[in-house]
């Protein structure tokens, strides 16, 4: 049976809006009652009163990658409050695997995936994947993906990703313009035909794209969502237009556009050596959020990505929050990239911390259709994050890690 337990005298982000002192009822791993009200009889015995905390949703990263199957990337995020990552390209041996452990332990975040990519011979990944590993695992895995050549190819495509647990399908756009590698890419109507066969079978279509051509060619094609944002130029109002079109979302992924520039290392490397960090991460993790990828053209700058994300903000575009988090993306780490997602978003991008909060719970839930959770609400999944301090006036106070509950059960 899931835990039941009181949570009083707390600051509650609620996902949406704050109560600034109230209490939280879960039974049986589902929240029962929120509110200012005082409880007097609640019937559960493990009581928590804590006066100058606060209390929000379970963080939801919108953008890792679980890669290998590493069950390390469930129980790295939980750690760091993280209590559902969503996986964006995954061998679906992998993906039986860890959705496994994902229904059978509550000491590890809860696994969503797009299961494999819609991924064409010689496209991305697999050029940027091989040319930093060439294992014979590596090369086999790469060897397994879709190599997608035409409409007939499509329905067979999403129908497997489906049978193998796909939560939504995965598109990749990338030309390699922004990196200066000419790298094979879907045709446009190749990635239409995706986006309506996603569709067709109620699945969300997002899409892989780093360069401000490539995202308008794909939302052309009709996807609701890209999963980052863009570096090589300045955004324009004929993009902002083409999200509107949609009403697509943006996962920007500023983590790892910082990486690719390599601007961004310094703010990564604080991370790295928070006092907060040290004690739940390894030395070799740490490493590598201290490097950068650097591998972007010199003209390409991090501001172009931040002001993106400003210009969409203010367009009404949806903003969410993910990191794109695995150990072959220098600059990374499962769980603490999504905190220091949350650090850009606010101190670089112009959102405000209850923003950023919304963008990694109620609004994930919400564009992705994660219903029973993102928000602390009767009748939803008790995951919650319990921190010290009030991250919606300090977003670092997200690392003062109190608590972590998964379905009621604490972490």
């Amino acid at each position: 049976m899931a835990s039941s337990f009181l949570l009083k005298d707390v600051r509650i982000f609620t996902g949406e809006e704050v109560l600034e002192s109230g209490c939280v009822l879960v039974k049986d791993g589902i929240i029962r009652y929120v509110g200012e009200k005082e409880l007097l009889h609640t019937n559960v015995s493990d009581i928590i009163s804590a006066p100058g905390a606060t209390v929000m949703p379970g963080l939801i990263d919108a953008h890792i990658h679980a890669n290998k199957g590493f069950v390390a990337a469930l129980e790295q995020s939980m750690r760091f409050g993280v209590t559902t990552v969503l996986d964006m390209h995954n061998e679906a041996k992998h993906v039986a695997s860890l959705k496994k452990v994902a229904r059978e332990r509550r000491d590890v975040a809860d696994f969503k995936t797009s299961c494999y990519g819609a991924t064409i011979d010689q496209g991305w990944p697999a050029q940027v994947v091989l040319r930093s590993d060439k294992s014979e695992e590596t090369v086999a895995a790469v060897a397994s993906w879709p190599k997608l050549t035409n409409n007939g190819d499509i329905e067979d495509f999403v129908r497997q990703n489906i049978e193998d647990g796909a939560d939504y399908i995965k598109l990749m756009h990338e030309s390699g313009k922004g990196i200066g590698h000419n790298v094979a890419h879907p045709t446009l109507s190749l990635q239409a035909a995706v986006v309506k066969a996603a569709h067709e079978h109620n699945l969300l279509a997002v899409a892989h794209a780093t360069t401000l051509e490539d995202t308008i060619t794909v939302l052309e094609a009709g996807v609701d969502g890209l999963t980052h944002t863009f570096c090589d130029e300045p955004i324009t109002a004929n993009l902002i237009d083409k999200y509107k079109t949609n009403n697509a979302f943006c996962i920007p992924t500023l983590t790892i556009i910082g990486s690719l520039t390599g601007e961004g290392q310094q703010i990564a490397t604080s991370f790295a050596n928070d006092d907060r960090v040290v004690g739940l991460l390894g030395e070799n993790e740490r490493q590598n959020l201290r490097d950068c990828l650097s591998m972007t053209l010199p003209s390409a700058k991090v501001e172009y990505a931040y002001e993106s994300v400003r210009q969409l903000k203010a367009a009404g575009i949806d903003i969410l929050c993910g990191s794109d988090a695995t150990p072959p993306a220098l600059g990374t780490a499962w769980g603490i990239s999504l905190h220091h997602e949350l650090y850009l978003l606010v101190h670089k991008a112009g959102l405000t911390p209850q923003e950023a909060l919304r963008a990694a719970t109620s609004l994930n839930a919400k564009r992705f259709g994660l219903h029973d959770r993102g928000l602390i609400a009767e009748g939803r999944k008790a995951d919650l994050l319990l921190v010290d301090g009030n991250p919606l006036e300090n977003i670092g106070d997200t690392l003062n890690l109190r608590g972590v509950w998964r379905d009621g059960h604490k972490l």
